[in-house]
């Protein structure tokens, strides 16, 4: 781009990119992951007493580093998702946006990172998940969940320039166009990618389900093509009656952080 297009006059499409994540159960595919580590653990069990019945060799100083790769493999491994908007549990929050025209290379390198380092405070995200309503119960008042981690898609848009260089001097794109690849546009070659929780969060009755935290994506050691995501989060429940949101928590989480890889 900035070798090739006019500065002020010329078009990239897309135009702009959008970035969101949503909280969503999935508890399928969540305990499937799970059934699968657990498997690969018994496995080993396995292996490492047959290994010590025939040849008296103790293998246990492997079996930290072998659950270690089983868990970030089964566990702590984003997958693509064709997910139903039901599976949505809040409205998504946007967690990234870049202008085609006028983003750098250090703006593209991730998400929520400071400026040359891997790390950084993180592109917030602020979750209300309200619980079921016994007095709605018959109508389908509220959500039985529960919160099995997280899904992020993104959005392009092919529009005209926004940007102070170009806006009043590039040609104007009179139809618009604007493709979403989130759950409800059905299916799509990109789809959704999802971070299951190790353990999911319950939803109560009459309760809302605070999950406020940061999410932060960067660039592998190995792979400028490959990404890591850290999640930062703590949850707390209030009822839903409450209009703080701040105040009346009656229970309150202990702070996580979890790394997930996306193949």
């Amino acid at each position: 781009r900035d070798t090739f297009l006019k500065p002020t006059s010329g078009l990239m499409m897309p135009s702009h990119a959008t970035m969101m994540i949503a909280p969503i159960v999935d508890e399928e595919e969540r305990k499937h992951q799970q059934n699968e580590y657990a498997a690969g653990m018994e496995d080993w069990k396995e292996f490492a007493e047959t290994t010590s019945n025939l040849y008296g060799v103790d293998m246990s100083v492997l079996e930290s580093n072998f659950d270690r790769e089983q868990k970030e493999y089964y566990v702590l491994s984003s997958r693509w998702a064709e997910l139903p908007t039901s599976c949505l549990l809040a409205e998504c929050v946007v967690v990234k946006e870049l202008d085609m025209h006028v983003c750098t290379v250090e703006d593209a390198r991730g998400v929520g990172l400071s400026v040359g380092e891997d790390e950084g405070n993180g592109a917030p995200f602020d979750f209300d998940v309200v619980g079921r309503s016994y007095a709605d119960e018959d109508d389908g008042g509220g959500l039985a969940g529960p919160i099995s981690g997280f899904a992020g898609w993104f959005t392009v848009d092919f529009k005209s320039r926004t940007d102070d260089a170009g806006k009043d001097v590039a040609p104007q794109i009179p139809n618009p166009a604007y493709l979403s690849t989130g759950p409800e546009m059905g299916y799509t070659h990109w789809g959704q990618q999802v971070f299951h929780l190790p353990s999911a969060i319950p939803l109560l009755a009459d309760q809302t389900t605070r999950i406020q935290g940061t999410l932060e994506m960067m660039r592998t050691k190995d792979s400028a093509r490959l990404y890591n995501v850290r999640l930062r989060f703590s949850s707390s429940r209030r009822r839903s009656s409450s209009q703080d949101r701040d105040g009346d928590v009656l229970m309150k989480g202990k702070p996580e952080e979890l790394v997930y890889q996306i193949p």
